[in-house]
């Protein structure tokens, strides 16, 4: 577990804003449907905000990987250390959570399907996952992203560049391309006609996602084999980054590419081009270190219990204030207040799942 000597502040900014991104978004199901452009811009932060976190893990994972790649033998006994450590990460508070949804699900009548489809992270791996804990369909693309890599990595061991950090690259590249390429074959065999149904057949499918975490991890490959061009133009970047996500918002409407008239755009080119927005902010990003400032500690506050956030704020917590607590009657003054309520209630139990269970578990994971 990194100690608070060893973070990196602008990692830790990417985290609280990630999180904090997805959370405004999903605070939008408490008050009415709006075509104002300041709830337009929330319902998009959920969707960035799942994105930034796919390029961040990519980067850790790659810089983890890469270190040991370059460094050591990389032998199975490797990849079943990643894959430990990552999984005392990542799987224990999963599955607390999993089945914390499944009995809700039966108090609140909720019918369930293809459960045992959660336990093993294929409720979205082909296909849509059903409503049930929507939220995990991003775990589902991070798990798989932490199984293939590594195990790509040591049968690659065995190709025939002899370099390590060249052959870490084209790997990684390979990978990156496959999956690209299978955004091009749900292109030219399936049709969306609206975002939503994009939403739920591409943008939420494990096949069709894992390249925004590979994106991650060719980041963290430039920061280790290019350091002095990485810090020199780290400011001009942001700038790049700044460009995409300026097209992105105002560029897309007007140029007219809506998605009935541009599927190739929205299927093939969309998603990666926000990653790559995402990833041009690392340069910056990861060399901002802070040793001291008032924003410090409640930035790593909230980035530590970020995935414990993310796991409880919305089918646990909101989904369970929602079924005791009609918020379609209420005042907006009410409104405001069941929402700093809900605020509240998510951080807190957030630390308390973080600080009782979740870091036991990590810190369990060295002593196996």
């Amino acid at each position: 577990m990194i100690n608070s000597q060893n973070r990196i502040f602008g990692l830790d900014v990417f985290r609280a804003t990630a999180i904090l991104m997805v959370v405004s978004s999903h605070v939008l199901w408490i008050y009415p449907k709006s075509n104002n452009f300041i709830i337009k811009l929330l319902e998009l932060f959920g969707f960035w905000g799942v994105e930034l976190f796919f390029v961040l893990s990519g980067f850790l994972i790659g810089s983890i990987l890469y270190q040991s790649y370059v460094s050591d033998s990389f032998t199975l006994q490797s990849v079943f250390l990643f894959l430990k450590r990552r999984w005392f990460r990542t799987l224990p508070n999963y599955y607390l959570v999993l089945i914390a949804n499944i009995f809700i699900a039966f108090f609140i009548g909720y019918q369930l399907e293809n459960m045992g489809l959660y336990f093993i992270f294929m409720q979205n791996f082909i296909s849509k996952s059903p409503f049930f804990f929507p939220e995990s369909w991003s775990l589902s693309v991070e798990e798989f992203a932490y199984l293939l890599l590594p195990f790509a990595l040591f049968f690659g061991t065995f190709g025939f560049v002899k370099n390590n950090a060249k052959r870490f690259l084209i790997i990684v590249f390979l990978l990156l391309i496959a999956f690209f390429f299978a955004k091009v074959v749900f292109n030219a065999t399936q049709t969306v006609s609206n975002l939503t149904d994009w939403n739920s057949n591409l943008k939420s499918v494990v096949i069709y996602r894992i390249d925004a975490i590979l994106l991650g991890v060719i980041v963290a490959w430039i920061r280790f084999n290019f350091e002095a061009f990485w810090k020199k133009y780290k400011g001009l970047f942001v700038f790049f980054g700044i460009g995409i996500f300026f097209f992105l918002l105002f560029g897309i409407t007007s140029s007219n590419l809506r998605i009935e008239q541009s599927p190739f755009f929205w299927n093939v080119i969309y998603l990666p081009l926000t990653s790559l927005g995402f990833a041009f902010f690392f340069p910056f990003f990861s060399e901002w270190k802070l040793s001291n400032s008032f924003l410090k500690n409640p930035i790593e506050f909230v980035s530590k219990i970020s995935y414990s956030i993310y796991l409880i704020h919305y089918s646990i917590i909101l989904q369970l204030m929602k079924y005791f607590v009609d918020t379609t009657l209420m005042t907006s003054f009410q409104r405001h207040f069941f929402t700093i309520s809900y605020l509240i209630i998510t951080f807190l139990m957030a630390y308390i799942l973080n600080r009782f269970y979740e870091k036991p578990m990590m810190n369990l994971r060295d002593r196996i």
